[in-house]
């Protein structure tokens, strides 16, 4: 589990690196707009800038972080820790100003510290998962690719930090589906060789969710405001997640009243500590172009 913890937290950190940097990128090549019109031809934009380009590199070794935490954990242990990306983008945010983080990014910081602490040291809150129902998985995609094609279309009837927190649940939902699918890939690659896995849906699937997850991602950050997209994000990854894992890997509820009460004082305080950090001046401020 060491290994799964560490290495979810090396890619927590450079997810939120990548966030900062195309944030800037996407803001930049909307002209500092937030329209429906000003995304228009967006990505062709943003795949000539250094920066955006940068940050795509960094959301790649991101990408391999996780896989690698994944492969040695449950995807009801790595993605709660991705939760703290969030800090991560207050921390960078702070990086070359010369500010110390404010007094209410602190107390974020240590809600979510505090409630990951809980999940992670009471027996059963994290319980066990078990193998993969392929079906199931199948059947949590079939209800979920609606669900994001509804947000996103309603996503651009709103505006602003509506249109970033629509367009956040929906690249988190994407996210979700790219963690479970991870699963299922790397476990091919391991067991059954390459040539299997090269015959098989998963890493197509895969290749499909983690491509979509970042086109709305960065409609998300172009929507103008970074907070919404980023705290809508960091949430719905993991809730999802977890039910994926329940649903299709007959991951069992907590089963003591310990362990329910842990998670349930572990889901306030991550909220509560998401909620904080989303108010964060370095965040809404981090990432915007002069």
């Amino acid at each position: 589990m060491a290994w799964s913890v560490g290495f979810s937290l090396v890619a927590a950190f450079l997810f939120a690196a990548a966030a900062a940097l195309q944030y800037r990128a996407a803001r930049r090549a909307v002209h500092g707009r937030s329209d429906a019109s000003a995304a228009h031809g967006l990505i062709r934009r943003l795949v000539r800038d250094p920066v955006w380009l940068t940050g795509w590199g960094v959301n790649l070794a991101g990408f391999c972080a996780q896989a690698i935490a994944l492969h040695f954990g449950s995807t009801a242990i790595v993605q709660p820790l991705l939760v703290t990306q969030l800090v991560f983008t207050i921390a960078l945010g702070t990086v070359g100003t010369g500010r110390r983080p404010a007094r209410l990014d602190l107390l974020g910081g240590v809600a979510v510290s505090a409630g990951l602490a809980v999940l992670f040291t009471v027996p059963g809150a994290i319980p066990p998962e078990g193998e993969p129902s392929r079906p199931r998985i199948f059947l949590a995609g079939l209800i979920a690719a609606p669900l994001v094609v509804v947000l996103s279309r309603a996503a651009w009837l709103r505006k602003g930090p509506v249109r970033a927190a629509l367009l956040g649940v929906c690249a988190g939902l994407c996210f979700a589906a790219t963690a479970v699918l991870i699963k299922l890939t790397t476990a091919d690659l391991v067991n059954r060789g390459i040539a299997a896995t090269a015959v098989d849906w998963p890493g197509y699937a895969l290749a499909g969710s983690t491509l979509l997850g970042l086109v709305i991602e960065q409609r998300a950050f172009a929507a103008g405001s970074l907070p919404s997209a980023m705290t809508a994000m960091t949430m719905t990854n993991p809730i999802a997640s977890y039910l994926v894992a329940a649903f299709a890997f007959h991951t069992l509820p907590p089963r003591t009243a310990a362990a329910f009460v842990a998670v349930s004082f572990s889901v306030v305080l991550l909220t509560g500590g998401v909620a904080v950090l989303s108010r964060s001046a370095h965040a809404t401020r981090g990432g915007d172009t002069p």
